[in-house]
This record gives structure tokens, sequence and C-alpha cells, in this order.
């Protein structure tokens, strides 16, 4: 805000009670403490964190049917035998035995291409975690500034409310001494009455955006760290809409995400078409087994020791139709993911494309709004001097009186808008990050103490 507009501003808030500036300091948060907090509370992030943690794990599992697969097993036990046709015959001995598998798949093209895809699941699983950390960013970012513009919000309707009520007070203490009629009075109490519905229609979206806040960041504050009024409202003129798309499709993460997944589905689409190849694999196996007391061995003892080395070849025939229709349905999740990454450029260029033209449409709005809240003011002054000379009726005046608030407010507004502009232009682009939020958090200033002025002469 100009400082001409600033001191207007400053001058409209009647009956506002001042706040010591120890107060606000102990109670005051900037965004840069309420990111810092949001990422140990926010729960998107945490849930995004732990699907890509996830993810990871899930390539070594693809892995693991391509390396070694070694196991072995010991036995004890005890066997009791009895013939009794003919030559009754007995044995009893003790076996025990100790055996070695190894198994090592020398050709198995599903699960190559198996890996492959948990390799992409892994890697769109890293962007969505990391489109997270620009999300959060942005949300906290978002919802600091719709708590300051509440805040903005809620000051122009407490003034506007202050005004129109001194308006109404006066118009009775006319309509007793006999200058004005009593239609006069009755304008003046229903815009009094409009102007409190306003009011708590504010309060009421502020505390709301409160609420909304302390969801994302786990800290609830009454007070913020206020925009300089030196934030500077200005834009890079060598970038331009083309060169922020070309910066979004190659940075996106969105974009990235998509990719990921269509390569996933691409893998698991040459997976199930591998089907119909064979597969080789190396077993070797080592048994050895000790008998105790049994008849046939020497001294009652005998051992055996059997290894053996295999190679299987297995070629898959007919399956029953379920190799084919894989293979179709496969192809259709291609094509479904093909089109989705399709999608998701074309948003990527819409959005970035839109938050240009929001980021130009704003700067214009606050330079229009400069202008418009002197042109206002100027207007509302001589709308009250018209009024006191009987050339402006008293709907005149109350209308100038909203115009002038609404004009306050809607710049504030503008200046928050181009904030949340330029954060979503880099978010759409991929380039959003902490320094940005840093960057932004060097321009916030502690709240200045209000205190009690009126808003205009008195008439």
């Amino acid at each position: 805000m100009t400082k001409l507009a600033t001191r207007v501003f400053a001058a409209a808030l009647v009956g506002l009670t001042a706040l010591s500036a120890t107060q606000v300091t102990a109670q005051t948060f900037d965004l840069l403490t309420l990111y810092q907090s949001s990422l140990d509370f926010d729960a998107d992030i945490a849930a995004a964190e732990a699907a890509y943690r996830a993810e990871q794990e899930a390539e070594g599992i693809a892995l693991a049917p391509l390396l070694p697969n070694l196991s072995a097993s010991a036995a004890q036990g005890q066997t009791n035998s009895n013939i009794h046709k003919g030559l009754q015959n007995s044995d009893f001995f003790k076996d025990g035995g100790l055996s070695v598998n190894l198994s090592q798949s020398l050709f198995d093209l599903p699960n190559w291409y198996e890996l492959d895809t948990s390799e992409a699941n892994s890697a769109q699983a890293e962007a969505i975690y990391l489109e997270a950390q620009q999300d959060l960013i942005l949300n906290v970012s978002t919802a600091y500034f719709n708590v300051l513009s509440a805040e903005s919000d809620l000051t122009a309707a407490k003034a506007l409310e202050t005004a129109v009520k001194r308006q109404y007070q006066q118009a009775k203490e006319q309509f007793d001494v006999g200058l004005i009629a009593i239609t006069d009075v009755h304008e003046a109490k229903a815009s009094f009455d409009s102007s409190k519905t306003t009011r708590i229609r504010a309060e009421g979206a502020l505390t709301l955006s409160h609420e909304t806040l302390a969801r994302i960041t786990g800290i609830y504050t009454e007070n913020l760290f206020e925009l300089d009024e030196d934030f500077p409202i200005i834009a890079d003129p060598s970038n331009t809409a083309d060169s922020w798309v070309e910066i979004a499709e190659e940075n996106s993460l969105a974009i990235k995400a998509a990719q990921y997944a269509y390569q996933s589905v691409e893998s698991t689409h040459s997976a199930s078409k591998a089907e119909h190849w064979p597969t080789l694999t190396l077993n070797a196996a080592y048994e050895n087994r000790d008998f105790d007391n049994y008849k046939s061995g020497v001294n009652g003892q005998t051992e055996t020791e059997t290894s053996n080395v295999f190679l299987n070849f297995n070629l898959p025939i007919y399956s029953g139709g379920g190799t084919q229709a894989n293979v179709r349905r496969t192809r259709f999740q291609l094509e479904q993911a093909r089109q989705q990454l399709e999608s998701t450029k074309r948003l990527a260029r819409l959005e970035t494309r839109t938050e240009f033209i929001n980021i130009t449409t704003n700067i214009q709005t606050v330079e229009s709004l400069q202008q418009n809240i002197i042109s206002r003011e100027s207007a509302l002054e001589a709308t009250r001097e018209g009024y006191n000379v009987g050339t402006r009726n008293i709907v005149e005046v109350l209308d100038a009186e909203r115009n002038y608030f609404t004009a306050l407010r809607d710049y504030a507004a503008a200046r928050f808008d181009f904030v949340e502009s330029t954060l979503r232009i880099r978010k759409a682009a991929g380039l959003l990050s902490l320094p940005d939020i840093e960057a932004l958090n060097a321009y916030l200033v502690l709240p200045q103490p209000e205190t009690e002025q009126t808003t205009t002469e008195q008439y």
C-alpha cells in the first residue's frame, strides 16, 4: 500500500483497541516459522513421504527373484518299523540330515520388466513426494495470506461500520431539529445495519482462516507479520507466458509423475508380453543324512551324501487364454496412461498461462486501485460537503462511504493476490522451493499498533 493509502487506511480505524508492541511481538508468527512447523505437523506431507519410502522398498522386492535364492534345512528323528507277515522282522534307527538348496534365475524376462516397473513406480512416488512439498509451501503461504486478507477485510468492515454509525447518529440529530426528513434517518439506519452484517461476516471469515492455517501448521495464532508496504508489485519483463510454459514442461513435477506412471505401465505391458518367453533357472542341492543303529550299516551306522545340479527350462505353451487377455488389458492401461500424461501436460500449460495472466492483471489492478483510493476519498469528501449544503442526499453519502472503504479493501486483497499468483506460477513450473518462502518472509514486518483516530473531519 502506498504511504498515502496507508495514512488514509490508518485514519479509518476508529474505535479499534490499540495493542502494545510487547503484546504483538510475543504472539506474532512469520511465514517461515509457520512453514517449518507444518513440516512436522501436516499429515499430507507425511503420507506422501511414507508412500515414497514404501515404493523404494518395493524395488528390493522386485529385484529379489533375479538374485540367488539360498535355503538350508535340517531334520532329526527316529524310525521304528515292524514286519508281521512271514518272518518277523523289525528295525529301529535314528535319522538326521542337513540339506542346502540354491536357485538362480538365468533368463526370466517378466521379472526384469517387473523390476523396471518397480523403479518407475519409485521415481513416480518421489516426484509425488516432491510435489507434495511444493503443495505444502503453497498451502501454508495461501493460508497465511488468506488470514492477512481476512484481517484487512475486517478492518475495512469495522471502519465502515463506525463511519456509517456516525452518519446515522448525525441524521437522527438533524431530524430531531427538523433539518431532514425521517426517510434519511431510515436510509442511514438501514446502511448501518448492513455494515454490521458485513462486519459480523468478516469476523467469521477471519476465524475460519485462522482455523485453516492452524490445521496445516499446528499453531493457532491471532497475530501474524504483515506484508511490508514496500513489497515490490512488479514482474520481470523478460519473462513471457511462453517462456514460463517451456519451464513448466521441463520441470513440472506433476508432468514428471505422469511420465513415470506411463513408464511403469509400459514396463508392465512388456512383462505381460514376455510371459510367452521361456525361462531358464539353475538349481543346485546338497544333502547329507546320518542313520544311527540301522541294521544294514557298518556297526549300525550309515551316512549318505547327495549333490545335484540342474538347468530347468520352462516354455509356456497355453494358459487358457489368460496371457493374451493380460496383454490386451495392459495395452489399454498403457493408452490410458498416455492420455493422462497428455492431459497433465495440457493442465500444466493452462495453469502456467493462467497465473501469468493473473500476475499481469494483479499488477495493473494494484496500480489502478492506488489511484482509485485517492479518487474515492476525494469523492467522499465532496459528497459530504454537498450533503452539508443540501445538494447531495444521504444515500449518496452512504454510497460514497461504502465505495471508499471497498477500494481500501480491494487494494489490500489485490496485493495478496499478486503474492499468491507468483507462488502458484512457480509451483506450476516446478520451481517452488524453500528459498521462495525465505525471500517472501524478508518482506514481512511486525504489525504496527493501532491507534484511535477519526476517519475524516467532523462535519
